[in-house]
């Protein structure tokens, strides 16, 4: 029996809306480099939000590694504490991937085969790190100017 047999490799392209109000709490999270923390996939969360993308329909759009027997199983809690997952799907062909069929087990880990959706995303939307810095900023100035009202 293989490790393969049990641990399903997959890339997924994850579409997630964040949740409102949450905004503040993702970008700190981010920031202190907490985001996921506990997890076994801890740094890869951070590394899908310096890729993801806000897109036109306002998802945010990232392609994620998970080797979990479900998708994103051990992950979701962790991105539900901040996102709406909207849509989880493969990111590529299952019968092209070298670990599914079984040539080159852990072949996701260097795997270069959503090289160009992931290049595509790139060239969509927005840097979904940036957008999310000038809202928590506007927000928070709202908020300033609120309370500089109430004196």
């Amino acid at each position: 029996m293989y490790v393969r047999d049990i641990i399903l490799t997959v890339r997924y392209l994850i579409r997630a809306r964040v949740k409102p109000g949450r905004e503040a709490d993702l970008l700190e999270a981010i920031d202190r480099c907490t985001l996921g923390r506990g997890s076994v996939a801890e740094g890869e969360y951070l590394r899908n939000m310096k890729d993801a993308r806000l897109c036109g329909d306002q998802t945010t759009r990232w392609v994620e590694v998970c080797f979990c027997p479900s998708p994103l199983l051990e992950e979701r809690p962790y991105w539900e504490e901040y996102f709406e997952l909207t849509r989880v799907q493969d990111a590529h062909d299952r019968r092209r991937c070298l670990d599914e069929n079984g040539q080159e087990p852990w072949a996701c880990v260097s795997c270069d085969c959503t090289e160009r959706l992931e290049q595509r995303l790139t060239e969509t939307g927005e840097s979904f790190l940036d957008v999310l810095r000038r809202k928590v900023e506007a927000d928070s100035t709202v908020v300033s100017t609120r309370a500089g009202d109430k004196k």
